[in-house]
C-alpha cells in the first residue's frame, strides 16, 4: 500500500534534508551534485521569506519527495519560486505547484497583472506537461558555462592600455561603487531588478562575500569602467557572478580582460573549474565572449512563467 503524501512548511532544521534532495535532482539532471548546504541555508533565512507561508515540503512515508519556495523581491506583481521533485512523483509535484500558485496570487494581489517564475533544467525531473497544462510558458533560456583551469593555461592577463584593476577589500566606498556599477551595467538585462545597496547585499547574501575577489576596472579620463564580482563559496567550482562594463566603454576589450583576470585568480587559488551563468539572448554579446575564451555549456535552464490574475 502506498504511503499517504503529507505536506508541511520547511524550517531551518530541514536544510540538510533539502540539500540532499536538491543534490539527488542535480545528479539526475546534470550528472553530479552541485548544491551546497550554505546556499540552502541562505534561501531558508532570506529576510523576505516567511517559511510558514512561503515554503513547502512533500513527504511520503517520511521520505522527502519535493520542495518548493516562493519569494517577492523583484517588484510589484512578480513572484519567483523554486520547485524540486524526485522523478516519478507527479502527485507531490502537483500538490506543491498548487500551493505555490495560491500563495503567489495572494502575494501579487492588488499589484496588477503579474507572474510566477520558476527556473528548471531543460531536461527536468518534473513532468513538463504539469506546467503547460496549467498555463506556464517558457520565456527565457539561461546557460551555465564552465571552463577548466590551471596556472599554466590561465596566467594573469596583460590589461588593455591604461586599464587598472583594484579589488574592493574592506573599503566600504568601493563596495558601494561595485554595487553601483552592477546596477548600471545590468540595468537593461532581462529580469534585472533595481536594488538599493542594503537590499542588494541581502539578495546576493553579499555580506558573506570575500570582497578581495571583487574588482573594479578603471580607465584614465573615464573613471570606473567595469566590475567583476566573483565568489569562492561553492564546492564544485569558482563562480563569476557579474561581469559588467559601462555601455559607453564596451568594445575596448575590458570585458574579456575581466574574464581572463577571473580565470587567473581562481587558477592561482587552486580551483580547477570556474563557472558563470548567461542569458542566451543577452544583447551585449556575452555568450559569444565566453565561448571565445574557452567556456563551454555545462547545462541550461529555462525560465517558466505563469500569469497571475490577482484576486478581488
Amino acid at each position: 500500500m502506498t504511503a499517504m503524501l503529507t505536506v508541511r512548511p520547511a524550517g531551518p532544521g530541514d536544510a540538510s534534508d533539502i540539500c540532499a534532495l536538491l543534490n539527488a535532482v542535480d545528479v539526475i539532471e546534470i550528472g553530479r551534485p552541485e548544491t551546497d548546504l550554505a546556499a540552502v541555508e541562505a534561501d531558508l533565512n532570506h529576510p523576505g521569506v516567511d517559511l510558514a507561508t512561503d515554503s513547502w515540503l512533500a513527504f511520503e512515508g517520511g521520505r522527502l519527495l519535493a520542495y518548493a519556495l516562493v519569494w517577492t523581491d523583484a517588484g510589484p506583481g512578480r513572484v519567483d519560486g523554486d520547485h524540486y521533485v524526485l522523478p516519478g512523483h507527479p502527485e507531490a509535484a502537483a500538490l506543491l505547484l498548487d500551493r505555490m500558485e495560491a500563495r503567489s496570487r495572494e502575494l501579487a494581489a492588488g499589484a496588477g497583472p503579474g507572474g510566477l517564475r520558476i527556473q528548471l533544467n531543460v531536461e527536468p525531473t518534473l513532468d513538463l506537461s504539469l506546467l503547460t497544462g496549467r498555463g506556464y510558458r517558457t520565456i527565457r533560456r539561461y546557460q551555465v558555462m564552465t571552463k577548466s583551469l590551471s596556472p599554466a593555461a590561465d596566467p594573469a592577463p596583460a590589461p588593455p592600455a591604461g586599464l587598472s584593476l583594484r579589488h574592493c577589500g574592506a573599503d566600504d566606498a568601493d563596495r558601494r561603487r561595485a554595487h553601483a556599477l552592477v546596477e548600471e551595467t545590468f540595468a537593461a538585462h532581462f529580469g534585472h531588478v533595481d536594488r538599493a545597496y542594503e537590499p542588494w547585499l541581502d539578495h546576493l547574501d553579499a555580506r558573506q562575500l570575500d570582497w578581495s575577489l571583487v574588482w573594479i576596472a578603471s580607465l584614465p579620463g573615464a573613471g570606473d569602467a567595469g566590475v567583476l564580482l566573483t565568489r569562492d563559496d561553492r564546492t564544485s567550482m569558482g563562480w563569476i557572478s557579474h561581469i559588467g562594463v559601462r555601455k559607453d566603454l564596451r568594445g575596448r576589450g575590458i570585458g574579456g580582460h575581466l574574464l581572463r583576470h577571473g580565470f587567473a585568480a581562481y587558477a592561482a587559488r587552486g580551483r580547477d573549474t570556474v563557472g558563470l551563468g548567461v542569458d542566451t539572448h543577452n544583447e551585449t554579446g556575452a555568450l559569444a565572449l565566453y565561448e571565445a575564451h574557452g567556456m563551454g555549456l555545462h547545462y541550461a535552464v529555462d525560465t517558466w512563467e505563469l500569469p497571475l490574475h490577482p484576486q478581488g
